[in-house]
């Protein structure tokens, strides 16, 4: 493409719209998908092992274990696709048609397109304006409750309130504020910490803590064997994460602990307990939240360009996904931070969002959603480069792959939705989340947005700059054969 506007339209077949069944021998036709969807696949899996490894820079050693485990079911996964599958199917020949269920045979061919998406996808492509505004207005509106998010570890609070044991929490609770989860705050000392001078600081602590009217009896002191380490547990005002508790967290560590234990000489004093974890964990995840998303996208961008040679298709790729991510994110907040469809799904809110929640969303929705992407993308761009217009090959790639992407998102709403039945608050969320983000991104995001903003775009969707020509061009030689045939005028 050229600096100055968009790159000029690509060779045509004719006036068709897309690539024809080729009729193939099995060799030849396994030959053809090794050098397509095999690509297609490459690039799938190492988009979602970039999204994966996201969790690196989190620093917490949870999300590192589960990026270090996905990647590498993922690599092991895309080796056997690549490796295993075609060997497989090269073996069995027409042996793998055998075992068919009657009734459920799909027609064979390329034009063998699914009704219902090809009439969606053929009424977005005629008013692909009005497409963009309804359902691209809907998500946006669906995402702005984001923008209130409050983040929060599940605790003892969040469970059913139906289950006896937690009955007798809520009346230990109410006789006895914040002795279930009190701030433990740690002495350490290199000598023993049994000197008048330590007992007096420990006594001003409990005197301060309990005139601040944050802090509440009974106040606990343990020491260790040598003494020279105590642990002081404090009751907190509040539910242990709302305001009343994390004003006085605050007011423990930034007032109370300087002027008592924290001014002995020679310790080191530490506060942790629900609160604290809750406070520390939302500071960490929120400092580290703009280098994951930057690590994320700028790796997919960069991916993507080099995969299909493109700065409009890369750009529309990462809005796309961020629109599906943004939207669940949306109905998170909606359901479980304001109680939307709490009879409906049985629990109580929690009035927040589990802290580890939104990044591992992000990173497990964006890797899954770009795996459809390029999926998709893969067809329309084989479809172009063989000669179709773009319109053309928009509706060919959509509709041709919307069996397989429309199959393998209803196994996946219909898994993660098992979660959304479970008592646990943290796995509804999961479920939830997960399922509502598979769903929106493979029906309103790929069956309406992607094609509508392709035919706004036209031939602008395979723009590159002068700049970046020297990207390396893939072409797939075995493909050569199935170009687009001819149709007279």
């Amino acid at each position: 493409g050229g600096g100055g506007g968009p790159p000029p339209a690509p060779p045509r077949g004719g006036r068709g719209g897309g690539p024809r069944p080729p009729g193939l021998e099995p060799r030849a036709a396994l030959s053809v998908a090794a050098a397509t969807s095999g690509r297609a696949v490459l690039i799938s899996g190492l988009t979602v092992m970039v999204a994966m490894a996201g969790m690196f820079i989190t620093g917490n050693k949870v999300f590192t274990s589960f990026g270090v485990g996905t990647i590498l079911v993922v690599a092991v996964s895309m080796l056997g696709s690549l490796t295993v599958l075609p060997a497989t199917l090269a073996w069995l020949g027409d042996r793998v048609e055998r075992g068919r269920i009657p009734g459920l045979a799909r027609a064979r061919g390329a034009d063998a397109e699914p009704r219902l998406w090809g009439a969606v996808v053929d009424l977005v492509l005629k008013r692909p304006v009005v497409s963009i505004a309804l359902a691209g207005g809907a998500l946006l509106a669906l995402s702005i409750p984001v923008l209130g998010m409050h983040t929060k570890l599940s605790g003892f609070e969040d469970l059913p309130r139906k289950l006896a044991i937690v009955r007798t929490y809520d009346r230990l609770q109410a006789a006895f504020p914040g002795k279930d989860a009190p701030a433990v705050t740690v002495v350490k000392s290199d000598r023993p910490l049994d000197t008048p001078q330590a007992r007096a600081a420990v006594e001003e602590l409990r005197r301060k803590a309990l005139a601040s009217g944050e802090m509440f009896d009974p106040i606990q002191v343990d020491a260790s064997s040598d003494r020279r380490v105590l642990r002081i547990q404090i009751p907190l005002a509040g539910s242990g994460t709302d305001a009343k508790s994390n004003h006085a967290l605050a007011t423990l560590r930034g007032e109370l602990l300087p002027q008592t234990v924290g001014a002995l000489p020679g310790v080191e004093v530490a506060t942790t307990g629900y609160t604290a974890g809750t406070k520390d964990f939302n500071d960490l995840m929120k400092a580290r939240t703009p280098l994951v998303f930057a690590f994320v996208l700028g790796l997919a961008f960069v991916l993507l360009l080099v995969t299909f040679r493109s700065l409009v298709v890369s750009m529309t790729a990462i809005a796309l996904n961020l629109l599906s991510v943004g939207a669940a994110y949306g109905l998170l907040v909606l359901v479980f931070q304001h109680g939307v469809g709490e009879g409906l799904l049985g629990f109580r809110s929690p009035g927040g969002i589990t802290a580890w929640l939104p990044i591992f969303l992000f990173v497990v929705l964006f890797g899954l959603s770009m795996d459809y992407h390029v999926f998709i993308i893969s067809r329309i761009r084989e479809a172009v480069d063989l000669g179709a217009r773009t319109e053309h090959a928009v509706a060919h790639g959509i509709k041709t792959t919307a069996g397989t992407v429309t199959s393998a998102a209803l196994v996946m709403v219909a898994v993660f939705a098992i979660f959304a039945t479970l008592t646990s608050i943290e796995m509804k969320e999961l479920g939830v989340g997960l399922a509502a983000a598979i769903l929106i991104d493979a029906t309103i995001v790929r069956a309406v947005l992607l094609p509508a903003s392709m035919k706004l775009l036209g031939e602008w969707n395979w723009y590159l700059p002068k700049s970046l020509s020297w990207l390396p061009r893939t072409v797939h030689e075995p493909a050569l054969d199935a170009r687009p045939q001819p149709v007279d005028a």
